[in-house]
């Protein structure tokens, strides 16, 4: 088992969660957690730990990055919980007015908040809207000329 002191260099701390049986592991989890482990899977407690020892260590993620991360998990579960809304900075402002002939056709899309509006209907991505138009695989960006060239200069 580890020492209890907080002087043992982080390397050596992180080695030593190899040579733990099961058992000790757990013991270390109450120890850094204040709580019971979750499971007995070896490599998730070492992989946890590890972090955890790193964590109090070297200190946790900064506040924006976790408000990031969870905004981010509240989009890909397709819940929102959060307030603030995750957002690629291409994107222009909200009611922005987007306009792109493509075979003679003019097709005129709408900056929502949380998506974009075509033809009265709701896209989350111009990607998505871009190949309804063309039946091909697109950057909507790109499809957009909202991406920055590069060789501009």
């Amino acid at each position: 088992m580890m020492q209890d002191d907080d002087t043992t260099p982080v390397l050596a701390r992180l080695a030593a969660l190899r040579a733990m049986s099961v058992k000790e592991l757990k013991v270390e989890w109450d120890k850094l957690f204040g709580a019971e482990a979750p499971n007995n899977s070896r490599s998730f407690l070492e992989q946890r730990l590890a972090y955890r020892i790193q964590e109090l260590t070297f200190g946790g993620l900064s506040k924006p990055t976790r408000q990031l991360l969870d905004a981010l998990a509240d989009e890909v579960e397709g819940r929102k919980v959060r307030k603030s809304v995750i957002s690629d900075p291409r994107n222009p402002v909200i009611g922005t007015r987007l306009m792109r002939e493509w075979n003679g056709t003019e097709h005129v899309i709408t900056v929502l908040k949380d998506g974009f509006d075509w033809q009265g209907r709701k896209y989350k991505s111009l990607s998505a809207i871009a190949r309804t138009i063309t039946g091909t695989q697109w950057n909507g960006y790109r499809f957009f000329g909202l991406r920055e060239r590069k060789d501009a200069a």
